[in-house]
């Protein structure tokens, strides 16, 4: 496959990583991004890479894939560069899921039960082992069980290391340049017009995240990815209080949900840094950036609950960003059968970076030819979910 080029629409940790696996592979590679790298919703994001929040299935198995990866990736990257991989801060700190009902406990060990079924490890925690894990998190819980495979990346670090590798191994960066729509022939697309002028590639990948539905579009296909706003607090940094990512119950759910209505649950994490991150939200409203007094409250107020230490920290700032939500939370990774040509990476929602790394071994597998880790059927494009919510309007050239 030595001289095949392609083209990797979105320079977000899903392209950065995809753009890393082909170059790594010899084939000659270029990333187009409208923004600047990694600066959309992978900088807006936590940095979670996590398998505590999946329950058993195909996208279990995806992150236990990029759990494994991971460390590989970065002990290839140290080789390389020290100073970058140190950058990626990875802390494999394991994370801490709580209950604070009679229900949320029945819950969380049926769910947990399942995903130990999968090959995952969660611990049950009883009261004593809880507090000398987290000393300040609320004693009026039902259950804790703790996950030692979580992990944390700090994620705008982690692409931009990603990228690194796939431009030292012969990609191309081209930032500033919005794909506007496909030149096919003979009913395969050959290019894409964008903002500056022409690309022209063997194969093309859609890896614009929450905008991949949006892109699609302008190239002719259905693609039913969305956006789903996401809102994070930040405190000042304060002495060490929070030693793992723990979150409460209801996080399993507000992700599941198809809901268009506001979901929140606890999170909480620290950084490297001592600030505390604390989330989270989920809600359906476009690309609407603005940041809303209720949610933060709202999120503030269930963080509380669950770390009332927290009470007294200064919160010093808000972010928020917006998530590629696919109606059936599976992530849609594989050529299009619509327009030979396309492939497709996308629709993680909130785990895009921890599933970046899985997610473009399996596309590099299939786009080669090669043995595949596992089974990529969930992930079709031309399931029900993807192609049966979207319309596209046809934004092509045929030559």
């Amino acid at each position: 496959m030595y001289g095949t080029r392609v083209v990797i629409m979105g320079s977000g940790i899903v392209g950065c990583a995809c753009a890393r696996e082909l170059a790594m592979a010899g084939l000659e590679v270029t990333v187009v991004d409208r923004g600047s790298a990694a600066s959309a919703t992978t900088a807006h994001g936590e940095g979670n890479v996590l398998v505590s929040d999946k329950g058993p299935g195909p996208e279990l198995e995806l992150a236990r894939l990029s759990r494994r990866l991971w460390p590989q990736v970065l002990a290839a990257l140290a080789e390389r560069s020290e100073h970058a991989a140190r950058a990626v801060e990875w802390e494999p700190k394991g994370g801490i899921v709580v209950s604070t009902t009679d229900a949320g406990a029945r819950e969380l060990t049926r769910f947990a039960d399942g995903q130990r079924s999968a090959g995952v490890r969660a611990e049950i925690l009883d009261a004593d082992a809880l507090a000398q894990a987290e000393p300040y998190v609320t004693r009026e819980h039902t259950a804790a069980v703790h996950y030692p495979e979580d992990a944390q990346v700090q994620p705008a670090a982690a692409a931009t290391a990603l990228l690194t590798d796939a431009l030292a191994a012969g990609a191309a960066l081209c930032t500033g340049r919005e794909v506007l729509g496909a030149v096919t022939t003979g009913g395969r697309i050959t290019g894409v017009r964008t903002s500056t002028g022409l690309l022209e590639a063997d194969w093309f990948v859609n890896a614009a995240g929450p905008w991949a539905g949006e892109l699609a579009g302008r190239l002719g296909v259905p693609l039913d990815v969305r956006p789903r706003r996401g809102d994070v607090l930040v405190t000042t940094p304060v002495p060490p209080m929070v030693f793992h990512k723990v979150y409460d119950a209801d996080y399993v759910g507000a992700v599941g949900s198809s809901a268009e209505d506001l979901q929140t649950s606890a999170v909480v994490e620290s950084t490297r840094g001592g600030s505390v991150l604390i989330g989270s939200s989920r809600r359906r409203v476009g690309f609407d950036d603005r940041l809303r007094p209720e949610v933060l409250s709202a999120v503030a107020a269930k963080a509380l609950r669950l770390f009332p230490a927290l009470a007294g920290v200064p919160v010093m700032r808000a972010y928020g960003g917006f998530r590629p939500y696919v109606p059936d939370h599976l992530p849609v990774i594989g050529a299009d059968p619509g327009l030979p040509g396309l492939w497709h990476v996308g629709g993680h929602e909130g785990a895009g970076i921890g599933l970046s790394v899985g997610s473009a071994r399996l596309l590099r597998e299939l786009m080669l030819g090669q043995p595949i880790a596992m089974d990529p059927t969930p992930f079709r494009v031309d399931r029900p979910a993807v192609r049966g919510g979207a319309t596209a309007p046809v934004n092509e050239e045929t030559v």
